[in-house]
């Protein structure tokens, strides 16, 4: 028998997931949806609702290009620090 494994993105997020899938903090997420700058939730049950990722990743895509660098803590690997030894 031939087991098969299946490894796929979700296609629908929760709002803190949907949020970091964006790459935005929940707050900004939030108000963004409340401004309707972002995708609204789509209604999953009678008691769920999720952000769709194919909406989500259109919206991103919508975004404009930025100049702008990428901040100082964006947990990037730092260079380390050669100490100096004496040789005395």
């Amino acid at each position: 028998m031939t087991v098969v494994i299946m490894q796929f993105a979700p296609a629908a997020f929760e709002r803190e997931n949907a949020a970091a899938y964006c790459g935005l903090s929940l707050s900004t997420f939030e108000k963004g949806v409340r401004e309707k700058t972002i995708p609204q939730a789509r209604q999953l049950s009678s008691k769920r609702v999720g952000w769709l990722r194919v909406e989500l990743d259109a919206w991103l895509l919508s975004r404009p290009s930025s100049e702008m660098l990428p901040p100082a803590n964006t947990g990037a690997k730092k260079p380390r620090m050669q100490l100096e030894h004496s040789t005395q």
